[in-house]
């Protein structure tokens, strides 16, 4: 559990694809799978409430969605490229194994040769751990701001499920479970800027942060060790979405109790609540596990399906272009990732 006293979450920003494909579109092209183990049409949408998702144009890497985020997050807040003291990127996709994509957005932003940068890799979370890494370089007085940020490429996975799906005659409607979550991917870039709390400026105070960790369930999510999200790489993941659902949920309790000890809110405190967004069901679940009022969420994955590491800061930016987040809220953030692990922050908006 920590707390901070000098640390300002000054803006978040999102950039989203064009490219719009509906559930019921990729059951279109899943028809000799589901001929041949006769599902029914529709149960896509019915089981997660995702209608559609978005993806990059082919051959897209995830840098070029970051760097959009990126320059959209320094146009808006009117900050210096060269005042920024550290980058970190975020997302599961990555542009290369080596060296880190962080490297290919410092050069383009043209940031300092002061500029600490890195990646994270922490499933869904990264971004989330990505905030809190910068939180405590500026808590510490290391660093005066910092940007953490993400751009998810889902689309190879998700071409490469359906071509494996439709091709593997071996599937029962049993074994093919292992790939539904893989169908719920989307794509979008995500940016996050942190910067030190100062009197005369808006200050987005981030009050409390606290993780919570079950690594016993590591496996019942994994992707193939095949690289980085690119349209060479051929990706697969194998979820068991029921029993993820459930562990996940529990971890993300043991989260909750902490983060409420730590910045002392109680479960009808926040003015509103931004979680990962995975489906209905996950939602559902989280908050009356968590017992946080369903009334107080946005949401983004009927539009958006489950765009990874984007999925939390992307929800916030939204609720924030469309007037959910107000200058006052006490703005409650909750992320899960395979592994699992959870973070949740307290931000006083």
């Amino acid at each position: 559990m920590i707390r901070y006293s000098k640390v300002s979450l000054a803006d978040f920003v999102c950039v989203l694809p064009d490219n719009i494909v509906s559930s019921d579109e990729i059951e279109r092209r899943l028809k000799p799978l589901y001929e041949r183990l006769r599902l029914p049409e529709g149960r896509l949408e019915l089981m997660t409430g995702i209608r559609e998702r978005r993806f990059w144009n082919a051959g897209s890497k995830p840098s070029e969605g970051a760097l959009l985020a990126a320059r959209k997050l320094l146009e808006r807040s009117g900050l210096e490229a060269g005042r920024i003291g550290a980058l970190i990127f975020c997302a599961v996709s990555r542009d290369f194994v080596e060296p880190a994509t962080s490297t290919v957005l410092h050069r383009q932003l043209g940031l300092s040769h002061d500029c600490l940068n890195y990646d994270i890799s922490n499933a869904c979370l990264g971004l989330v751990s990505g905030i809190l890494s910068l939180a405590n370089m500026i808590e510490l007085g290391q660093i005066e701001a910092g940007i953490a940020l993400c751009g998810e490429n889902a689309g190879p996975l998700l071409e490469n499920t359906i071509a494996s799906l439709n091709a593997d005659m071996s599937l029962t409607r049993s074994s093919v479970k292992a790939h539904f979550a893989s169908l719920t991917i989307g794509s979008g870039a995500a940016a996050v800027l942190l910067r030190r709390a100062r009197a005369g400026q808006q200050n987005r105070l981030l009050l409390a942060a606290a993780s919570y960790s079950d690594c016993s369930s590591n496996h019942l999510c994994q992707g193939e060790a095949q690289g980085g999200m690119t349209d060479a790489s051929q990706p697969l993941m194998q979820t068991d979405s029921h029993e993820l659902l459930q562990q996940g949920v529990k971890v993300a309790a043991g989260m909750w109790q902490k983060l409420q000890s730590c910045s002392g809110w109680q479960a009808d405190e926040p003015d509103l609540i931004c979680t990962h967004q995975v489906g209905k069901f996950h939602r559902a679940l989280l908050y009356e596990k968590l017992g946080l009022p369903l009334e107080k969420d946005y949401s983004s994955f009927p539009l958006l399906g489950n765009c990874g590491s984007a999925s939390l800061p992307a929800t916030c930016a939204l609720a924030l272009e469309q007037g959910r987040l107000k200058t006052g809220d006490k703005l409650l953030m909750l992320g899960i990732g395979s592994g699992i692990n959870a973070s949740g922050l307290a931000v006083q908006w």
